[in-house]
């Protein structure tokens, strides 16, 4: 029965996988039902609450007032204000923090279907704020959907990247990043004043995370748990063989049961690894490097730091104040439209090229961007570089850093190690996300039109460390990949012991 499986039911040339141009019409569904509850959320929770700003800080006022009888000086509300607004990055640390366990415990899709109990208790909270009258009700809300977001970061592109075949690995996993992006434009249409963005339906607008997340409890059960995760976490060649047919469809799978029976038997007797056991497992040292690098480095380049300048260079661009709202969703489709040309080529060029070629870009835009600020009020014109500026460096962003950051954990980890792999590549974004959020301020005041320089300089770094450390991971097998990783790593340790005996002597 299993054999029968493995092998399509005919020999078409169509049947086989090398002959296929894009993945599976099993896959393509997959990737729609795990992204729009996934990381669609991340995107709709950032832009939402940013177009609810004025009306929330309005509400806080008011509340305040009609509870202790006195006017709230507006140094207390921007302070509630950033409680609100830094809530969902805590809560996207917390996230991180159990996806990795939750992955080993539920599985892949299970704990994508689990988290959705997260976004819905936000959508409940943050919508009846109003009514009760409690802007505390909004800040709890904003933890439990950062605890969505935390959780959908690290498994939305595990559980992609372990379904799909070694043929389109990178594209599949890669989708997660298009709809990263689509979740930033649908929080900032549906954060429209002529929407739900009005002072009167904006607990609509901060609820609305609960439609995607109901549409993805509908349909994601119906498709199955990641292949490898049945196989070797759970030991069932059956339903891994099932999993795979559905979402491969008519094809050879032979190859890809054999690579994963042989790290299966590579990982025999051996347990998902915790964080500590990562640090101390000389085998993934040098993967540790790479994930601690470029997952510090998609923060700290100041992408969400040039999202910061949007409103700004759009009112020095002659904008009028009303439109700005709608100019401001060209950076959200910039981004979009950039992950999703990347998405496409993934597995053509690599995993390398996008993301040199994404930090290069950036390095340049942001130098280009860094002038104009020094030259804003001497010509006419120059407002107009910065808004060129601003959304070349969001497009330069989108074609490699914002979708092969984690792509990477993926491919670079075994089985036991990839799911706290994934939580400490998702704990240090959500730290690195906060260092960003306090120390940007500081560098405004600071350094004034130079505010950019520290972000262009770890951009420029993050090129060279990606072009001599990080190895092309495409069109091979995760199991070459490790086996790769594990020739260096163990490589290093014998050169070092051989110094310490050296030295010694």
């Amino acid at each position: 029965m299993a054999a029968s499986l493995l092998k399509p039911a005919d020999r078409r040339p169509e049947g086989r996988e090398r002959d296929r141009q894009v993945p599976s019409r099993g896959m393509l569904f997959t990737v729609f039902a795990a992204g729009i509850g996934g990381t669609l959320q991340y995107g709709l929770n950032l832009t939402t609450v940013n177009a609810a700003t004025v009306s929330v800080q309005n509400f806080i006022n008011e509340t305040w007032t009609e509870r202790y009888g006195t006017q709230v000086e507006s140094n207390f509300i921007a302070i509630i204000w950033s409680f609100i607004v830094t809530a969902h990055f805590v809560g996207g640390l917390m996230g991180s923090l159990i996806a990795g366990p939750m992955a080993i415990k539920y599985g892949r899709r299970n704990s994508l279907l689990l988290s959705n109990i997260f976004i819905l208790v936000a959508a409940l909270l943050m919508g009846l704020s109003k009514i009760a009258k409690s802007f505390e009700m909004i800040i709890v809300g904003r933890i439990f959907s950062g605890i969505n977001s935390g959780v959908a970061l690290n498994i939305h592109p595990m559980y992609l990247g372990e379904s799909a075949t070694k043929q389109f690995r990178g594209s599949v996993t890669l989708s997660f990043a298009p709809f990263t992006a689509a979740g930033l434009i649908l929080g900032q249409t549906v954060g429209l004043r002529e929407v739900l963005g009005s002072d009167e339906r904006w607990p609509l607008l901060l609820s609305s995370c609960a439609a995607p997340a109901l549409l993805q409890l509908m349909i994601l059960p119906w498709f199955p748990e990641s292949p490898r995760y049945l196989l070797i976490d759970k030991g069932d060649k059956y339903l891994c063989l099932e999993a795979m047919r559905r979402f491969h469809g008519n094809i050879d799978l032979t190859d890809e049961m054999e690579e994963m029976l042989e790290e299966k038997r590579a990982s025999e007797g051996q347990k998902s690894k915790n964080l500590w056991e990562l640090f101390r497992d000389a085998s993934v040292r040098r993967q540790l490097i790479i994930v601690f690098v470029l997952s510090s480095a998609i923060e700290l380049c100041g992408n969400d730091a040039m999202y910061f300048y949007t409103t700004y260079v759009l009112r020095a661009a002659g904008i009028p104040e009303k439109k700005i709202q709608y100019a401001a969703i060209g950076t959200g489709i910039c981004e979009f439209m950039t992950s999703l040309s990347s998405n496409i080529f993934i597995d053509r060029i690599g995993r390398k090229v996008p993301l040199m070629l994404g930090y290069g870009l950036m390095v340049v835009w942001g130098s280009v961007f860094t002038v104009s600020l020094c030259l804003q009020n001497k010509f006419s014109w120059m407002p107009y570089v910065s808004m060129i500026c601003l959304f070349a460096s969001i497009l330069s962003f989108g074609i490699g850093p914002a979708g092969v950051t984690f792509l990477l954990p993926t491919e670079i980890f075994d089985q036991n190690s990839r799911p706290v792999a994934y939580m400490l590549n998702g704990s240090l974004l959500w730290i690195n996300l906060l260092l960003v959020g306090m120390i940007f301020p500081l560098f405004v005041s600071g350094l004034g039109p130079f505010c950019c320089v520290p972000f262009i300089c770890v951009s420029f770094l993050s090129v060279l460390f990606i072009g001599f450390f990080v190895p092309e991971t495409k069109g091979k097998t995760l199991m070459e990949i490790s086996q790769e990783f594990q020739k260096r790593n163990f490589k290093e340790v014998g050169q070092n012991m051989l110094r310490e005996q050296v030295k010694e002597l």
